[in-house]
């Protein structure tokens, strides 16, 4: 049986990443060496589209990048994964978004400089209607102004299309956009910034109801290597194992497990796959240094299930 194409869409961020490598995190007021330096193309939108088209999904990003050489990479480094880069628009005069990451062998720390990415606004969402239109699920984030996630939102349930929102960097959201929203995907950390509590593992499904009553469609949050959980108001809480590999750097983590939860309900899998399959790409997206260039192919993917 063939497989149905995704179609996806994502209004979101490009931003260079500056990728400094260092033992550990240096203290309040310290200075460390550190190991190297990388500038890699990143921002969350961008590797949500990187990595959906990897996929195999056909991908269209509205997103805004500066008039400079970091502008023009990231423009080729979308190009190269097949993404669909006419909803881009290239804004004269303003740098583009930087995130300035500081990766230790435990884990990283993100500062992010929004620069062009502050400048993709609704009309640009109205000016991208008709793309939008021929995507099944649109996928947002929350490093650009959210009057633009919200118009985005809107603009695809008047389509009839799937909204999931990856609501990172954390920040407090009207209920209008919990309503809008088939799928809210935070981490631990977001959820716990969501609802304003700590997420004891007793205590998880109680904080997701709360985004559920909301008004969220589902949750989806990933929980690092111990997988994810999931709570739908037909399909009830369940929880979906990690996979165990060797992790070379965790920054695109949540965008291959985003731009995979995407690609999956868009072919038509049932919420456990399409969190299972995300699982699987964020797995293999780890084991391999930045965030675009480690996206995994889909059938790196499908060989990695086999192996399992």
């Amino acid at each position: 049986m063939t497989r149905k194409r995704a179609r996806v869409a994502v209004v979101g961020s490009l931003n260079m990443d500056v990728v400094v490598k260092a033992n550990r995190v240096p203290k309040m007021g310290e200075t460390v060496m550190g190991e190297a330096v990388h500038f890699i193309p990143g921002g969350k939108g961008a590797n949500q589209a990187v990595a959906a088209a990897k996929l195999g999904a056909r991908t269209v990003m509205i997103g805004a990048v500066g008039d400079d050489p970091f502008g023009q990479s990231l423009l080729e480094s979308l190009q190269k994964s097949g993404v669909d880069l006419r909803g881009v628009k290239i804004v004269s005069g303003v740098a583009t978004g930087i995130a300035s990451i500081l990766l230790t062998e435990k884990d990283n720390s993100i500062v992010v400089v929004a620069g062009a990415n502050s400048r993709c606004l609704p009309e640009d969402v109205a000016a991208g209607r008709e793309l939008l239109s021929d995507a099944d699920v649109l996928l947002l984030q929350l490093e650009i102004p959210l009057e633009t996630v919200l118009a985005a939102a809107r603009t695809a349930k008047e389509m009839g299309k799937k909204v999931i929102l990856n609501p990172a960097p954390a920040r407090d959201l009207p209920d209008e956009l919990y309503r809008l929203t088939d799928v809210i995907t935070p981490n631990r950390s977001e959820l716990e910034f969501l609802t304003g509590r700590p997420v004891e593992e007793s205590g998880l499904e109680s904080s997701m109801k709360e985004l559920l009553d909301r008004g969220a469609g589902c949750v989806v949050t990933t929980l690092g290597e111990q997988g994810a959980a999931f709570l739908s108001p037909g399909g009830g809480f369940r929880r979906m194992k990690g996979y165990a590999v060797e992790v070379v750097d965790t920054t695109g983590a949540g965008d291959a497990f985003n731009a995979a939860l995407a690609c999956g309900l868009s072919e038509g899998m049932e919420l456990p796959a399409a969190v299972d399959f995300a699982g699987r790409t964020a797995a293999l997206a780890v084991t391999r240094l930045g965030a675009q260039d480690g996206m995994p192919q889909r059938k790196e993917v499908e060989d990695f299930a086999k192996r399992l």
